[in-house]
């Protein structure tokens, strides 16, 4: 297996985290009695997996409404990283059980994107953050087309109520509708009205789902509710995959950076198999 040399660079910018994080937003106002954060929980690891096909589509899913973390959000798929696991065997093993998908040995590169600092409720007019994680998104590049890939998704419905590719185009939309900020960015004239993705009825059997672009551009609301969106960290993302193909005009501004070395490295390894565990 190739070396891959990996160089981390953090700082205290604050571009890797919305502007309203609500952790800087505690350090900022003065104690509160009663108002006290969770003791027993520290930062948790998180990574998340950025699948890019062969045409340049990426993969995002909606999370079931379900779960009590984050629900009918669009993010890709990732979760927790286990405990002496590999980076990136954590981002495919959470690719393999939130779609089902298991990448080739060999047909597939990758390369680290970057940081974010992630909390839940996102909010401090939500409620005192419970889960506080840094998420580590990694670009994976596959050597199959959508079409290829998306034949053999098969969804977990217990996490995953939807699927969509994302165009550069439609994914340089998503992300200039950029959460905390005053006026949105600029969007296309020719933005398609709606892309199509995938969705999961109770049965399990999956069905065409027009989605408009308004659900996509929608900005974070200022109180607690579970309407259908983009979350922020896929924002952040999404300007990191779109700077890496080059299509970015102003460069995507990050506090967290790290520098590849030699891009798309190939890993020869085969995917964790099924009792690896859930990750969450």
């Amino acid at each position: 297996m190739a070396e891959v040399r990996v160089q981390l660079l953090l700082s205290r910018r604050p571009e890797s985290r919305p502007p309203f994080c609500p952790f800087a937003a505690l350090e900022e106002r003065p104690r509160v009695p009663g108002a006290e954060l969770p003791t027993d929980r520290g930062v948790d690891l998180g990574v998340a997996v950025i699948l890019q096909s062969s045409d340049k589509t990426v993969l995002l899913t909606r999370r079931a409404r379900t779960l009590s973390v984050s629900p009918n959000l669009w993010v890709p798929p990732g979760g927790h990283v286990e405990l002496e696991e590999e980076l990136l065997d954590g981002g495919l093993r959470e690719l393999w059980e939130e779609s089902g998908l298991h990448l080739p040995q060999g047909q597939f590169s990758w390369v680290p994107l970057g940081l974010w600092e992630s909390a839940y409720p996102p909010r401090l007019s939500w409620g005192l953050p419970k889960y506080h994680h840094i998420v580590l998104y990694l670009l994976v590049i596959s050597q199959e087309s959508q079409q290829q890939l998306q034949a053999r998704i098969q969804p977990n419905p217990n996490e995953v109520s939807a699927l969509m590719w994302l165009t550069p185009d439609v994914a340089a939309a998503v992300a200039a509708a950029e959460d905390g900020t005053e006026t949105p960015g600029l969007l296309p004239q020719d933005l398609p009205p709606s892309v199509l993705a995938v969705e999961l009825e109770e049965d399990g059997r999956a069905r065409p789902l027009v989605l408009h672009m308004s659900t996509l551009l929608r900005m974070i609301p200022t109180m607690a509710e579970d309407k259908e969106r983009v979350s922020t960290g896929t924002k952040f993302a999404l300007k990191l995959w779109l700077q890496h193909l080059g299509r970015t005009p102003p460069p995507c501004k990050s506090a967290a950076y790290l520098d590849p070395g030699p891009a798309k490295e190939e890993w020869n390894m085969d995917p964790l198999p099924p009792n690896q565990g859930s990750g969450k």
